[in-house]
């Protein structure tokens, strides 16, 4: 399986729990790794694999539209988004929310998840800030 991955992708959203974090839309951090056909590297076809400019689009219209209350459940709309409107095997998203915390840098979730159940490549790449098998 081959895997696109976009790193560093800055969105604002509305989502927490505390007063403070919902009165106003947050700077998030995310990264994705999802798995596209074998089939797009051999016949040089965007047809044969997922638009990456299509997906972080896509995810900030959702963003625009939507106020999540927890890091992972906006995780899994994204992975539940890339399965289903991209037809992606496998996807690997981390979220993060930078300075929240005094003293930390950043803190968030990742979420990695095959299709069906389907078994997870055993060394995926990962981009920065994802925990690599």
């Amino acid at each position: 399986m081959d895997f696109i991955f976009v790193e560093g992708l800055q969105v604002e959203a509305r989502i927490g729990i505390y007063p403070r974090e919902r009165s106003a839309a947050q700077m998030l951090e995310l990264n994705l790794t999802f798995g596209v056909p074998d089939a797009a590297a051999l016949r040089d076809d965007i047809a044969d694999t997922i638009d990456y400019e299509t997906v972080v689009n896509r995810i900030g219209e959702v963003l625009q539209q939507h106020q999540f209350n927890l890091l992972e459940t906006l995780g899994e709309y994204i992975v539940s988004l890339l399965f289903e409107e991209f037809n992606a095997p496998w996807v690997r998203v981390s979220i993060a929310k930078p300075g929240v915390i005094r003293n930390v840098r950043r803190v968030g979730v990742y979420i990695e998840r095959g299709r069906n159940g389907e078994a997870l490549p055993s060394s995926p790449p990962g981009p920065i800030g994802m925990p690599r098998n």
